[in-house]
């Protein structure tokens, strides 16, 4: 993020003075936002992770509690001792189920959480929030001829149905591809990205993915795609900086200020 003067008095060396349009400074800030910029501006295909950069999901319907559902479930289907102590009460239902997947792969039990996971997906649709600019940045993208793809861990058919919600549909379509019963695949595995990116007809050296998650990075990484990561609170930054992330922005509000023409 760029920092701005405080005033018009003199400022010593620890301050930084910059614009987000001036190439021409030399200090760590104006390079980095120049920087963004090009990586920006030089995707022809850009790959959106859905659960975090286009929207939060679970805002109105709790992660936490469908994690609970599916341990209950699991619990009661007398298989407790397939989770740890700590797997029982982690708040992220893909933790639970790639827990069961570990060991019982590709099991009868394993395709039926998965499918309970769709479900309560789809119902945490209708109260998904959406991401602050997701919407005008999607647009503006499709709109300067960018080809867009969304790579999630999340149901294909869930991204789906908020995007139709959004009437974003037709800058995706179709190139939305999710989870499959094989959980393997899921991220950090980049299947989810190859696929796209060989739908598309991408050379990945022209590819951006933009993600929330170190498995986002990891995933884009493998792939051999370029990254921006969305860190829209502080431990999520510190997270994607942790996992090798070169790029992280706060809000999308920066990467539509450099998407769209200046003036």
């Amino acid at each position: 993020m760029v920092r701005r003067p405080l005033g018009n008095h003199h400022h010593g060396p620890d301050t930084l003075l910059v614009t987000s349009d001036t190439a021409t400074q030399t200090d760590p800030v104006a390079e980095q936002t120049e920087s963004l910029r090009k990586l920006i501006k030089s995707a022809r295909f850009v790959l959106f992770d859905f659960d975090g950069p286009i929207c939060r999901l679970f805002a109105g319907h709790s992660a936490e509690d469908v994690a609970q559902e599916l341990v209950a479930w699991i619990e009661g289907m007398g298989l407790r001792e397939l989770l740890t102590a700590d797997e029982r009460v982690n708040p992220d239902p893909h933790v639970v189920v790639r827990a069961v997947d570990r060991r019982r792969p590709a099991s009868d039990l394993v395709f039926e959480l998965e499918r309970r996971l769709t479900q309560h997906e789809l119902k945490a649709v209708a109260t998904a929030m959406p991401t602050a600019y997701a919407d005008p940045l999607i647009r503006t993208w499709a709109a300067v001829g960018a080809r867009l793809a969304i790579t999630t861990n999340n149901s294909a058919r869930v991204a789906d149905r908020y995007l139709r919600t959004r009437g974003l549909t037709e800058c995706f379509a179709p190139h939305i591809y999710g989870r499959t019963q094989d959980l393997t695949l899921m991220k950090p595995n980049p299947h989810c990205l190859n696929r796209a990116l060989n739908a598309m007809g991408a050379d990945p050296s022209q590819a951006l993915m933009i993600g929330d998650a170190p498995s986002d990075f990891e995933a884009a990484e493998e792939a051999g795609v370029a990254f921006l990561g969305y860190a829209r609170n502080d431990r999520k930054e510190q997270s994607l900086r942790a996992s090798g992330a070169a790029y992280t922005v706060s809000s999308l509000e920066q990467v539509l200020r450099l998407l769209r023409p200046a003036g």
